[in-house]
């Protein structure tokens, strides 16, 4: 299965960014894979305090917007949310100590052990310093 992270999504929603087009059909590729497509519980909450943030480039997104986009990509496009399972939080914090990941980063890392723990097999993300772990393809899509 294929997940996507959050930029794609947020490029995807805006389309005011220069990368909206190469994301939304970098998505659609995704979602008609055949393979599955997902987003980890994080993603949501990622891309929302992006989008709906007021200080947001231009407007920010309405929560009907946000709502809508995300609610349209599981209906459309059968976009899975995957959700960390029990003891997540240990298995999170041992594997940012063994991959010494600091700051900012453990975001990734923890969507990138959501992802991988819900079968997920690569994540698709615009960002090149994106932490990963053993086992999760990172691919950039939009690096065309």
């Amino acid at each position: 299965m294929i997940a996507l992270d959050t930029n794609l999504l947020i490029y995807a929603h805006r389309a005011a960014t220069p990368e909206h087009g190469a994301a939304q059909r970098a998505i659609e590729e995704a979602c008609g894979s055949g393979e599955g497509c997902g987003i980890a519980a994080a993603t949501v909450s990622e891309f929302w305090s992006v989008v709906t943030h007021p200080a947001a480039t231009g407007r920010p997104s309405t929560v009907e917007e946000a709502a809508g986009f995300l609610a349209g990509l599981v209906a459309d496009g059968g976009l899975r949310v995957w959700t960390p399972g029990i003891g997540f939080g240990e298995r999170l914090w041992q594997l940012a100590a063994d991959l010494k990941v600091t700051g900012v980063r453990i975001f990734d890392l923890q969507i990138a052990l959501t992802v991988f723990e819900s079968g997920g097999r690569e994540i698709w993300t615009h960002d090149a310093a994106f932490v990963s772990l053993p086992g999760l393809r990172v691919r950039d899509p939009l690096a065309r």
